[in-house]
């Protein structure tokens, strides 16, 4: 009797939630790079906003981004269990299940787009909307496994953030947010192709159609260089519409151009072949150097 009492004693404690699972599901790293991006897109903006409602409008904007990489861990689970930097998230180890996720992230969504919508304005609660739907079903439900252009298309929600801090302070869309948008838009697909390619076997074995797998090493090593250029004309542009000035555009040029360079020589490397080594190289520069763009924007605005 005493063992059936705790034996469902223990039962029950196993189906409390494990907040620390859960948070995981928002995905933390993303969120702080969400944090960072929507921060800069805030700040940039022509008017300043009470501290109070900044913090509160960021803050939503992260749980709603959150929200979106629960939904997207909860529709991609038996993806994540066949590959290995994956596996060890919460539905695959088995430590949140699926239902979990999917209220989880249903109710984060929910509160997030609401809560910004009284706290801020419709116009960036409507942003953060589509954001969320376009990531989840665009991107992870319709993209993800059906083309290798997933990355170039998907790539549109993580490059809003930006924009929605600047709705946040305006209550408007106008060109210079545009800017934002286009950097993260295009840095996206040579940033995730790098990865691609070390972890192709991880891609091949969850079949989805990463570009390695589907057009060869060649065809993803040109893509990452010719996205790397693009990004040339992208840095320039927030200058051409005097958004900033020389302070943002000189070290965003010399880090953009160290960029090309890295990535020409992944490009360069033998004939359908590529060295591992550049393209960590690579995914661990094009961090910081999305980083360090958007820092510029600030000292640029101090300056």
């Amino acid at each position: 009797m005493i063992k059936s009492k705790l034996k469902n004693r223990n039962l029950s404690q196993e189906d409390v939630f494990n907040f620390s699972e859960l948070f995981k599901l928002m995905k933390p790293r993303v969120m702080s790079l969400v944090i960072f991006t929507c921060a800069v897109g805030l700040l940039m903006a022509p008017n300043i906003i009470p501290t109070k409602d900044a913090i509160i409008g960021i803050i939503l904007v992260s749980i709603g981004a959150g929200a979106a990489g629960a939904l997207n861990m909860w529709y991609e689970s038996d993806l994540d269990a066949l590959m290995t930097r994956t596996c060890l998230r919460p539905i695959p180890t088995g430590k949140v299940n699926k239902n979990q996720a999917l209220i989880f992230g249903i109710a984060l969504s929910i509160f997030s787009v609401v809560a910004l919508d009284y706290f801020a304005n419709t116009v960036s609660a409507a942003l953060l909307l589509f954001t969320i739907l376009f990531y989840v079903l665009v991107y992870t439900v319709w993209l993800k496994r059906k083309t290798p252009q997933n990355i170039v298309i998907g790539g549109a929600a993580g490059a809003l953030p930006p924009v929605i801090g600047w709705t946040i302070a305006t209550n408007s869309l106008s060109l210079e947010p545009l800017t934002f948008f286009l950097i993260i838009f295009f840095w996206t697909p040579s940033h995730f192709w790098a990865l691609s390619l070390y972890k192709s076997d991880d891609y091949k074995k969850a079949n989805i159609p990463m570009l390695p797998l589907t057009n060869g090493v060649e065809s993803t090593k040109l893509n990452i260089f010719v996205y790397s250029l693009i990004m040339l004309p992208v840095i320039v542009f927030p200058y051409a519409i005097n958004f900033v000035g020389l302070v943002f555009l000189i070290p965003s040029l010399i880090l953009t151009i160290y960029y090309n360079y890295l990535c020409f020589e992944l490009y360069n490397f033998k004939k359908n072949k590529f060295d591992a080594k550049k393209a960590k190289t690579i995914f661990g520069y094009s961090i910081l150097y999305l980083f360090l763009v958007f820092v510029f924007f600030l000292i640029d605005k101090i300056l």
